[in-house]
C-alpha cells in the first residue's frame, strides 16, 4: 500500500472514529480497542493505531499505559473557555457576513430558520404529550438546520483562517451537548429560536455591531448550559 493511500485510510479511520465520539455513540471515557475497530471497518490494526495516535494529537482521546486508548472526558471549565473563544469567533464571522452576504444566501437562512422553527415546535410538542425527547442525530431536523444557519454566515464571512479555526474548536468538543440540554426546557428551546431570530434581523438590516453581539451572545448561552449539564451530570 502506498504511502499516500495509507495516510488517506487513517485520515478516513480517525474521522469515523471521531464522528461517533462526537456524536455520542461512543461515550466520553470508554475505551478503544484496536482489534476490535480494525475487524469492524475490516482493516489491519496498524492504520487504526495510526489514527488513535492522530486523535490523540488532536486531544479526543488520551493513550494511557495498559489500557490503550480512551476517550477522553470534557470538563465544564474547558467546555466554558472553548465556548467563550467560539463566540468570539463566530461573532466576528456574523460581523463581517453583514458586509458579503448575498441574496441568496439571505433566503437560505430563512430556509433553515423555518426547518429550525418546525423542529423545535415538534419538540415541545412531544414534551406537552409526555414523550421523552428526541434522540440527537447527524439526521436530526434541529441538527441540520441548525448547522446549515451557522454555516451560511460563517461561509459569508469569506475568511477561510476564520472558518478553519471556528471548526477546529467543534471537533473538540460532543456536537450532541447542546440539543441535550436544550430538549429538556421548552423555554430553552423556544429562546433558541428567538437567538437566531435576533441574528438574522441583524444580518438583514447590515448591521455588524448587533450581528456580532447577538451571535456572540448565542453561543455563549449555548456553552453555559453545556457546562452546566456536565455539571449536573457529576
Amino acid at each position: 500500500m502506498s504511502t499516500v493511500g495509507t495516510d488517506d485510510l487513517v485520515d478516513r479511520l480517525a474521522a469515523a472514529i471521531q464522528a461517533r465520539i462526537l456524536s455520542g455513540e461512543i461515550p466520553s471515557h470508554s475505551r478503544l480497542r484496536q482489534a476490535s475497530l480494525a475487524a469492524e471497518f475490516g482493516v489491519s490494526r496498524t492504520p487504526v493505531r495510526e489514527a488513535l495516535r492522530k486523535l490523540q494529537s488532536t486531544g479526543v482521546v488520551v493513550l494511557e499505559p495498559h489500557r490503550g486508548a480512551v476517550v477522553r472526558g470534557t470538563t465544564p471549565h474547558e467546555v466554558r473557555e472553548a465556548y467563550l473563544v467560539r463566540a468570539e469567533l463566530e461573532g466576528l464571522a456574523a460581523e463581517l457576513a453583514t458586509a458579503h452576504i448575498t441574496d441568496e444566501e439571505l433566503g437560505r437562512l430563512h430556509e433553515a430558520q423555518e426547518l429550525f422553527r418546525g423542529s423545535i415546535e415538534t419538540e415541545i410538542e412531544r414534551r406537552r404529550s409526555g414523550e421523552p425527547p428526541e434522540p440527537w442525530s447527524a439526521e436530526n431536523d434541529w441538527e441540520r438546520a441548525n448547522n446549515l444557519f451557522h454555516e451560511v454566515i460563517q461561509h459569508a464571512s469569506g475568511n477561510r483562517q476564520l472558518l478553519a479555526a471556528i471548526a477546529h474548536l467543534h471537533r473538540s468538543f460532543p456536537r450532541h451537548l447542546t440539543w441535550t440540554a436544550l430538549s429538556r426546557s421548552s423555554h430553552l428551546l423556544g429562546e433558541n429560536v428567538e437567538q437566531h431570530n435576533r441574528i438574522l434581523d441583524a444580518l438583514e438590516r447590515r448591521d455588524p455591531p448587533a450581528a456580532r453581539t447577538e451571535m456572540a451572545a448565542h453561543v455563549r448561552s449555548a456553552g453555559e448550559l453545556v457546562a452546566v449539564l456536565l455539571e449536573r451530570s457529576r
